[in-house]
């Protein structure tokens, strides 16, 4: 059985990424080798990742009692942990909002990225991925066209999450769909959502 983690980070029930999520679950589903779970960033309501969780730390290592805020941060930071390390693949449904990725995913991350979980430091110095060989697919909705050297740079949801998941997570992004230019070309903007969601549904049932 392999664990398939799909990361939702849309909570639009009209979005292009969260149609995408929809897309890749359901042809996904038809593959009973496949034990799918789904981390909706959004319904988990991840407290911002900050002082409350450093704060927990040192209490934790001098055996004090936690406060609430404190307590929330530690849980987020295990529950993100925990799902990551159970996934043989991974699945990021996210759109680019105000040129980055939702917030709400950046908790995500931040929880998930720590020394000792995803890398080390070895003793000259140099890091050490511990998360293993796990597979990552990026499912992203992007209203304008990004696609050109020249605008691309702007575009920092999936050049953000190619280098995070390279850079601290130590795994390399397997494959990708974006669907793009829909709202800036929106005469052919059905076409191209319908041809991004066959693409999705060709990339799930691939796996």
């Amino acid at each position: 059985m392999t664990n398939v983690l799909v990361v939702k980070a849309n909570n639009r029930p009209d979005g292009i990424s969260t149609l995408m999520y929809n897309a890749f679950v359901e042809e996904a589903s038809k593959n009973d080798s496949l034990n799918i779970t789904t981390f909706d960033v959004f319904a988990e309501n991840l407290p911002h990742y900050g002082q409350d969780l450093f704060d927990a730390f040192g209490k934790l290592q001098n055996g004090e009692e936690l406060n609430v805020a404190e307590a929330a941060s530690i849980a987020a930071q295990q529950k993100s942990q925990e799902a990551i390390k159970d996934a043989d693949v991974l699945v990021f449904a996210f759109p680019l909002w105000n040129l980055s990725i939702p917030s709400a995913l950046k908790a995500f991350i931040d929880y998930s990225v720590q020394a000792g979980f995803t890398f080390k430091y070895t003793a000259e110095g140099k890091k050490e991925f511990l998360l293993g060989d796990k597979k990552v697919y990026l499912l992203n909705a992007r209203g304008g066209f990004y696609n050109t050297p020249e605008v691309n740079a702007l575009d920092m949801s999936v050049n953000y999450m190619h280098v995070v998941i390279n850079n601290y997570f130590g795994l390399t992004v397997t494959d990708e769909v974006i669907i793009e230019g829909h709202a800036q070309d929106q005469a052919n903007a059905q076409t191209i959502i319908a041809n991004g969601l066959d693409k999705v549904k060709a990339l799930a049932a691939a796996l």
